[in-house]
């Protein structure tokens, strides 16, 4: 907005004329001000702390949102869930189905925050660039900020990333950033995953930060907090998840082998001071326990990072 300098009021000369208008004129200054605020979109806290629907996935998703919801999460990310397929949006989903699930997560009171989403990848680039299209769009759809993606490890990596980067433009365009996360293969650790993003190249695709799957994908050999000192730059969010040996990853957060205040002190030194912490994987178990340590859960990442979700 411009400035007029070539005629300064200063505090003594404001405080006057506002002192001489009186009350009708104050109600005039104040009613701008009031539209102003009004008008401004609210801000995000500095750590947007929710949960994915995959703790609950052995239950309906509507009993998933229900769970989340009263373990007093604002936040949740679309992820897994009982039906058919597993993954709850891919890119043959119906749109009404997604509809649906925006429906049934905002009617609790839930934003979407982060949706995982699978598109089929094959020799074709048109084909492919569809299908994530279309999961972009149910992002939109979603009203959410955030697709979080696999990544592939096989004969077709090249093709992958190439159709990521030519898709960035229209997840812009609908206000969406795209991630791949540690997920076995080629993406299993820090720099593998680093390797991927700078081979796209562009501004809103990064990494979703997962420290349990670095420690599953290296059967417990490579710590998430050695890890965490090679992804400077480029964390958008986080899985959060732990991990017990062998090879288990359904475990309570704060029950397993990530030491979560060296990891988060790690991040954060490489740049990640603020985003979405989502809940991915606790420990299997009757809906009341589940939903109690996903409370917990809660607690202790609002404690770690100073603030309420």
């Amino acid at each position: 907005m411009a400035t007029n300098t070539a005629n300064p009021i200063n505090r003594r000369t404001f405080l006057g004329g506002v002192a001489g208008m009186g009350m009708a004129g104050m109600s005039v200054l104040k009613l701008p001000a009031l539209l102003a605020a009004e008008a401004a979109p609210a801000r995000k806290p500095n750590w947007q702390i929710g949960c994915y629907t995959r703790p609950f996935d052995q239950f309906d998703y509507p009993v998933a949102l229900d769970a989340i919801a009263e373990a007093g999460f604002r936040y949740v990310g679309i992820m897994t869930s009982n039906i058919a397929g597993w993954v709850m949006i891919k890119s043959s989903t119906p749109v009404e189905e997604v509809r649906n699930m925006h429906r049934a997560a905002r009617k609790r009171g839930l934003e979407v925050l982060s949706i995982y989403g699978e598109f089929p990848v094959s020799s074709s680039l048109e084909e492919n660039c569809r299908g994530l299209k279309q999961l972009i769009d149910d992002a939109a759809i979603c009203e959410c900020p955030h697709l979080m993606l696999g990544g592939i490890g096989d004969e077709r990596y090249q093709i992958y990333y190439q159709t990521v980067a030519e898709c960035c433009d229209h997840a812009a365009a609908k206000g969406v950033n795209l991630s791949i996360k540690p997920h076995g293969g080629r993406n299993a650790t820090g720099p593998q995953c680093r390797k991927a993003i700078e081979l796209v190249g562009r501004k809103n695709f990064g990494l979703w930060y997962d420290p349990g799957n670095i420690f599953f994908y290296s059967d417990g050999q490579l710590d998430p907090v050695a890890d965490a000192a090679t992804v400077d730059g480029l964390v958008m969010g986080m899985s959060v998840k732990d991990y017990r040996p062998p090879k288990d990853v359904l475990v309570n957060i704060g029950e397993g082998r990530v030491d979560f205040p060296k990891v988060f002190d790690r991040l954060k030194q490489g740049g990640f001071t603020g985003g979405p912490l989502l809940v991915e994987c606790l420990a299997r178990g009757a809906l009341a326990d589940v939903k109690a340590a996903a409370r917990k859960a809660r607690l202790f990442l609002e404690q770690l990072t100073g603030r309420k979700s």
